[in-house]
């Protein structure tokens, strides 16, 4: 049931990964008995005094409004309510537009219905998953290729990173949790239950498949080394278990693609989290209900903050069939014509499914950047619906 909960049938992890695969089937047996994560409050809001501050600024909050284009009386899809920033400026911005606030992070959900009591009417919350987000819709008697307009702000919150007792930071001592979907699933694994079961070789992968992490090797026999005196449970231990594997010098002169100084952590926690949620299978059938959902001429807002989601966005709206995903992002994409892409030959290629707003990505403003610094690495990607 755990097993099933957190992966679904996770086809590239079984394909592409051997040891990440086997490592999840002794996993799951492993923890039908007991988990190691230190989580343990009784609702994702209890006892959390952080998340009644005032939400963070969103992210391209000018590049969206312009590229959704959103009329009045239209219906909007927001997949990612968060802090509920982009929600606000719709409602703010446009006139008698409704928003379907969508979250898979009951604590998001708590301020997206604070938010549908200010406008009644105006808003509706729905708790779920990207992969539970076409029977919420059937729920609510909303037929697909009826909405206007969707936005799908992917990864992990500023208000999920602010909290640390969310376990997301490395910058705030908390216990090692990442469950983006807080204490809705109980059972299902932490960030602590896979840094204390999963073997050296299944740590590694993991951290060179979600991190593109080159010192993964490293880092995972240090984890593995730690683990055997003290359970690793809590963020700041992790953080100087990894920190450990290098020289102060090394860990000094580390940055980020973007030149930016980065703590030698930051990739490991970036792939424990994306292999504890799921993430690029979920933002794959994100993708697909969005496309599903959406109708002629609707318009489609991606933002990203790494590599793997860019990439799985940027080829998904060129017409790709990433069905399975195969390993997409493990390496370089072959340049031979791929079998089953949903492109018209005739038209260069061209997606049947979708017309791009811009054919490059397009990235945040110098004067944004400054004002909200964890924009500097996100990408948009805006796209029309045939």
């Amino acid at each position: 049931m755990i097993f099933n909960m957190c992966v679904r049938s996770n086809a590239m992890l079984r394909k592409t990964n051997l040891a990440v695969w086997r490592a999840w089937r002794s996993w799951k047996l492993r923890l039908q008995s007991s988990t190691v994560c230190a989580y343990s409050g009784s609702g994702p809001l209890e006892g959390c005094e952080e998340a009644e501050k005032p939400p963070h600024t969103p992210v391209m909050l000018k590049e969206v409004l312009h590229y959704l284009d959103i009329q009045q009386g239209q219906v909007v899809l927001d997949m990612t309510f968060g802090g509920g920033g982009h929600t606000k400026a719709i409602l703010n911005t446009v006139p008698e537009v409704t928003v379907l606030a969508l979250d898979r992070d009951p604590a998001a959900i708590s301020l997206a219905e604070q938010l549908a009591k200010e406008h009644s009417g105006r808003v509706k919350p729905l708790l779920g998953r990207f992969s539970e987000l076409e029977a919420l819709l059937s729920d609510m008697s909303i037929k697909p290729g009826t909405i206007d307009a969707v936005l799908l702000d992917a990864g992990c919150s500023s208000m999920q990173m602010d909290q640390a007792e969310r376990g997301f930071s490395l910058s705030k001592d908390g216990p090692l949790d990442m469950r983006m979907d807080g204490e809705r699933y109980p059972n299902m694994p932490c960030a602590a239950d896979a840094v204390n079961t999963l073997d050296q070789q299944a740590l590694a992968s993991i951290l060179t498949a979600y991190g593109e992490e080159r010192h993964a090797r490293k880092i995972a026999s240090a984890i593995v080394e730690a683990r055997r005196v003290n359970p690793i449970t809590r963020t700041q231990q992790l953080a100087s278990v990894v920190a450990g594997v290098f020289p102060a010098a090394v860990a000094y002169r580390r940055k980020d693609r973007l030149n930016r100084p980065a703590h030698m952590a930051t990739k490991t926690f970036q792939a424990l989290r994306i292999f504890v949620n799921d993430e690029l299978n979920e933002l794959h059938t994100g993708l697909c209900a969005a496309q599903a959902a959406l109708r002629p001429g609707g318009r489609l807002c991606v933002i990203t903050f790494h590599s793997l989601e860019d990439r799985l966005v940027k080829r998904f709206l060129r017409g790709e069939d990433l069905s399975n995903l195969d390993h997409y992002h493990f390496s370089p994409r072959k340049q031979e014509t791929m079998k089953g892409r949903f492109v018209d030959e005739r038209k260069g290629g061209e997606s049947l499914l979708w017309v791009p707003v811009r054919k490059k990505v397009i990235t945040a403003e110098k004067e944004d950047v400054e004002e909200n610094p964890r924009g500097r690495s996100a990408k948009l990607r805006a796209a029309v619906r045939r």
